[in-house]
């Protein structure tokens, strides 16, 4: 956190000098919570309730919570109970009374990645700031300069179309654009619903990140997105063989794996690119060449850091071959890439990940796909 003025850090945050060590300790209720609960105080906080109710379930708005004492937490509970769910606009505009009666419009600039607060006195030209929070991307920008690049914990899902080669040989040009962008379109919305960010990827695949997030698993996320984007998939796979009269199967072949690696962007005067660096991506990548068919494969670290109840709702494992040449699947199972795959020289696209053991996710128990 950046302090650009003193006034805000001793109205809203009581003149703390230096934030906590832990995330935990950061948070934005518990900081403001530990204040004198003046009016002014508790309008800010029933505020912040107001907007935290309406990207929140209760359940992890407990958890954004968790290590306050009773009675801030019963008042957060309380203010959650009784606050009506602001609408998340682009830009909000809320007039505040702040403690010690001081008129105060609070504007709120909602984007995918939070909410960015700007407190401003009553007597300020609300036009200009409006216009300046109504520049998205500028702004986006400005804070990710501050911010990144920052190591993080983080799932990568790389996904690519099968014979992709094949398919753009058989289309007219315009036929292949128009497969490609209808993918990406439908894949949207699921990769936004369990809060995916877009990585760049080399071709007409797909590459998406996905972070720790206060009211969800990150890593329980992917999987389930991976099985949602599995039936959409096939959806679009019906939808061109009636067209087409063909009888082509399209697959997105899934590879996933988690690591820790430094996040940052790559700039332009227009746009802002997230781009992870290190060996997570390259691994999910190659994981993602291994598979067919549609299936997802995902390393062992990264079932083996789910919570056990999620785990257990986890349906993995790796098919084998027995004696007789028949094809069963062993649950709860791993194997080296290396045993399921012929790798016969070092210079083969998978030796690098060869000793990397991995499973077949199939399904997510209490998930609809």
């Amino acid at each position: 956190m950046f302090w650009f003025n003193n006034q805000a850090r001793e109205q809203i945050f009581g003149g703390i000098d230096d934030l906590p060590a832990s995330s935990e300790e950061r948070g934005l209720f518990r900081l403001v919570a530990a204040k004198s609960l003046g009016d002014g105080t508790k309008e800010l906080l029933r505020l912040f309730v107001s907007l935290a109710k309406g990207k929140l379930s209760p359940d992890s708005f407990a958890k954004v919570c968790r290590g306050m004492s009773r009675s801030e937490l019963a008042n957060l509970e309380q203010y959650y109970a009784e606050a009506p769910e602001l609408p998340l606009k682009p830009v909000l505009n809320v007039p505040l009374t702040a403690t010690g009666g001081a008129r105060q419009n609070i504007f709120v600039s909602v984007f995918r990645e939070g909410l960015f607060f700007v407190h401003v006195p009553d007597n300020s030209d609300p036009e200009s700031m409006l216009d300046f929070l109504a520049r998205r991307d500028e702004v986006i920008r400005g804070l990710l300069q501050r911010r990144l690049p920052v190591l993080t914990h983080l799932a990568v899902l790389v996904a690519d179309l099968q014979g992709s080669v094949k398919i753009c040989s058989e289309l007219p040009a315009e036929e292949y654009f128009e497969l490609i962008n209808e993918i990406w379109a439908a894949m949207g919305p699921i990769f936004r619903k369990y809060a995916a960010t877009y990585g760049k990827h080399v071709g007409d695949g797909l590459v998406y990140y996905f972070f720790p997030q206060p009211e969800s698993n990150y890593l329980l996320n992917v999987l389930l997105c991976s099985q949602e984007i599995k039936v959409e998939m096939h959806k679009i796979s019906k939808s061109w063989q009636i067209r087409k009269q063909w009888l082509n199967e399209l697959y997105l072949n899934t590879g996933i794996t988690e690591g820790q690696e430094w996040l940052g962007t790559f700039q332009t005067a227009t746009s802002v690119e997230f781009v992870v660096l290190g060996d997570t991506i390259n691994q999910a990548a190659r994981i993602s060449d291994f598979a067919r068919h549609g299936t997802t494969w995902v390393t062992k670290s990264l079932i083996g850091k789910l919570l056990g109840e999620e785990r257990e709702r986890v349906s993995f494992g790796v098919r084998r071959k027995t004696l007789d040449g028949r094809e069963v699947n062993i649950p709860s199972s791993f194997a080296l890439v290396s045993s399921l795959a012929e790798i016969s020289s070092s210079e083969h696209k998978l030796s690098d990940i060869a000793t990397l053991p991995i499973t077949e996710v199939t399904a997510i128990a209490g998930s609809k796909y």
